[in-house]
């Protein structure tokens, strides 16, 4: 391990502790180095490893333990894999999230509970338009409701991943802001919510896919020109 550069010595100390898990050194589940052990290591006073450990905790690398120590949780590097994401195309990305309603909303009409409705329902009358606050408020209020169905499908996994796809996520909401793509309205995405609430799967996928339809269909109409 190299010692940490005195630049930005938390930056510096975090990405050699990043460095040491990517490269399976220390492996998932496993214990890293205490705390005075790794301030021998990196050669910087405890306080920057505490905020080094934090960012890396903040970033699905290191789980703390009180009591315990501090143990590696995942070896993947998701800041690159997002990126990589972000890279990817408009229609790939749009085609990503519609595979991850489209499931969501199926398994939240087999799971949903009332609370889940009634958390639905009002996000949805929440959402209202962008001339309620703007663009970027109006987003958050939408990404908080497909948030809801997604945390309907009980599915922990999934909404891991569509947090970690938030970013990506809220770039295809904005462009269908800018004039160039179709927003889906407020019925549209009623429907889902009535599927869901019917308990009828098929519905539910039925919903999304029409909600998803238009904006896919231009897509390809916009990659064609």
């Amino acid at each position: 391990m190299q010692p940490a550069t005195r630049t930005n010595l938390t930056d510096s100390a975090a990405e050699s502790l990043r460095a040491e898990i990517v490269s399976g050194r220390w492996g998932v589940g496993e214990r890293i180095p205490n705390e005075a052990a790794l301030t021998d290591l990196l050669s910087v006073s405890r306080g920057t490893v505490r905020e080094a450990v934090r960012v890396l905790v903040s970033q699905g690398f290191l789980d703390t333990r009180q009591g315990s120590g501090t143990y590696v949780r995942s070896a993947v590097d998701t800041s690159a894999a997002l990126d990589r994401v972000k890279r990817s195309g408009l229609r790939d990305q749009w085609e990503a999230r519609a595979a991850l309603d489209l499931e969501a909303a199926r398994l939240a009409a087999l799971r949903h509970t009332p609370a889940d409705l009634e958390g639905m329902r009002q996000l949805l009358a929440e959402r209202g338009t962008v001339a309620d606050g703007g663009s970027d408020a109006f987003i958050r209020r939408d990404l908080a409701f497909h948030k809801s169905v997604v945390a309907a499908s009980g599915n922990r996994a999934m909404m891991e991943l569509y947090d970690f796809f938030t970013a990506a996520i809220t770039e295809t909401i904005h462009a269908t802001l800018d004039g160039n793509l179709p927003e889906p309205d407020q019925q549209a995405h009623a429907a889902i919510v009535e599927a869901i609430a019917a308990s009828d799967p098929e519905r539910a996928i039925a919903a999304v896919r029409a909600f998803m339809a238009p904006v896919l269909a231009q897509l390809e109409r916009l990659l064609s020109q």
